[in-house]
């Protein structure tokens, strides 16, 4: 897994911690921490696509 990979999903799970607890003591501040937990989400499928993709294309020139 790409390194920016890892770092945004834990960033995704820190932020669903943070919003369980926001949450749970009654702020309405997890709303926030929810939008990041997604955009961070997000970063790591694309890291991971784009490293996997990267992974296909040098394959194939290799082979070429």
């Amino acid at each position: 897994m790409p390194r920016l990979a890892l770092y945004s999903l834990v960033v995704c799970v820190l932020s669903v911690a943070a919003a369980v607890v926001s949450f749970v003591e009654g702020s309405l501040l997890g709303i926030v921490w929810i939008l990041l937990a997604g955009v961070s989400s997000n970063m790591t499928w694309y890291y991971v696509r784009k490293a996997k993709v990267d992974k296909e294309a040098a394959a194939a020139s290799a082979s070429v």
